[in-house]
């Protein structure tokens, strides 16, 4: 079963868990602070993905494959939760919504449509590859190195989230980064599911993040009927870790109305 970080509940009141789906390159960990103060009234459950952190390594990664492992964590959380899914994870929790949609209470999908993208990623693999890890020890010195293959100190302060540095081996990437690069067309495409979700449903979106457009709202509506639409002002794609609190009070209030 996938790795989870289990935040519980300071105040318990009954509501089913939170269960927090990260994107590509992403861990339970980059959710910490938010699903530690989500956990006010329920128990928050963040999960690594396949490939990812310290979830098994797999030979595939696309949807359906992803779906199935949330549906196995569900099931061990008794059944029934609220689904709160960025990017990659944001897809992977649509999957779920689609063809199991008694698992999922009400459903947060994070800056991301049930659309094919184009754009690859797979450079941020090769620059991940091309971190010179000989006789790394600090994060300092990873950045520094970093920065001649990725400009964004933001994005390099991403990745280097999953750099493990006390690895007995040495320094290694918490990713199966052949994986995940064999697998990019899935990652960045969409099965083609159908069906529909008919509970809540909230697409959630940074103002300034071209993710999730008008012309997708029709596909949107299609396959979610229940759908609701908010976006998160001076916000991109990583408008969880842009915008902490605002990400977080919306998540609230939507998982409480």
């Amino acid at each position: 079963m996938l790795a989870t970080v289990r935040h519980p509940a300071s105040a318990p009141d009954g509501s089913v868990p939170l269960l927090i789906v990260h994107g590509l390159f992403g861990s339970a960990r980059n959710w910490g602070a938010i699903a530690r103060r989500l956990a006010d009234r329920r128990d928050v459950v963040a999960v690594d993905m396949r490939n990812h952190g310290e979830s098994p390594r797999a030979g595939i990664q696309d949807y359906p494959s992803m779906a199935g492992d949330l549906a196995e964590v569900i099931e061990s959380l008794g059944g029934k939760v609220d689904l709160l899914g960025h990017s990659m994870g944001g897809k992977a929790a649509m999957q779920l919504a689609l063809t199991k949609a008694a698992l999922i209470r009400r459903l947060i999908v994070a800056d991301i449509a049930p659309v094919a993208y184009t754009h690859d990623q797979s450079p941020h693999i090769h620059a991940m590859r091309g971190l010179d890890l000989t006789g790394l020890t600090s994060r300092g010195e990873a950045d520094r190195r970093l920065q001649a293959l990725v400009d964004d100190p933001a994005l390099r302060a991403f990745f280097l989230q999953s750099l493990d540095l006390k690895a007995a081996g040495g320094p290694v990437w918490r990713l199966n980064l052949d994986v995940l690069e064999r697998d990019m067309a899935k990652i960045i495409g969409w099965p083609g599911t159908e069906g529909h979700f008919d509970g809540p449903t909230l697409f959630l979106t940074g103002a300034e993040s071209h993710y999730v457009r008008p012309e997708h709202r029709e596909t949107i509506r299609a396959l979610f009927p229940h759908a609701r639409f908010a976006k998160l002002p001076g916000a991109g794609h990583w408008l969880h870790a842009e915008k902490p609190r605002e990400f977080e009070e919306t998540v609230r209030v939507f998982l409480n109305a």
